[in-house]
């Protein structure tokens, strides 16, 4: 099948379906524009996720990073006792 054939036929069946709805009530046309509607976005949902799925990956693996070194840097060892530096801060006389 050629790219020509393939495009008439495409033609063809939009054409098809544009008669189809065209004849159909009014309460049967508007649950197939909302079916065909819900479909779409969906669609364009998982193509949208699809598409930015590196991008969340990448950035959800930074921000894991930065918590880690964050969780790390803030206790100080002395053996298997740790205390956060927090600790080591003069407290205000009240």
């Amino acid at each position: 099948m050629s790219s020509e054939q393939l495009l008439a036929a495409l033609g063809l069946l939009a054409c098809a379906g544009i008669g189809v709805r065209g004849v159909l009530p009014e309460r049967w046309r508007r649950r197939l524009d909302d079916r065909l509607h819900r479909t779409w976005r969906g669609c364009r949902r998982a193509g949208l996720n699809l598409w930015h799925w590196r991008d969340r990956r990448r950035r959800a693996a930074s921000a894991a990073d930065a918590a880690i070194r964050r969780a790390r840097g803030g206790f100080e060892r002395d053996g298997n006792v740790v205390r956060p530096k927090s600790f080591k801060r003069p407290r205000k006389p009240h």
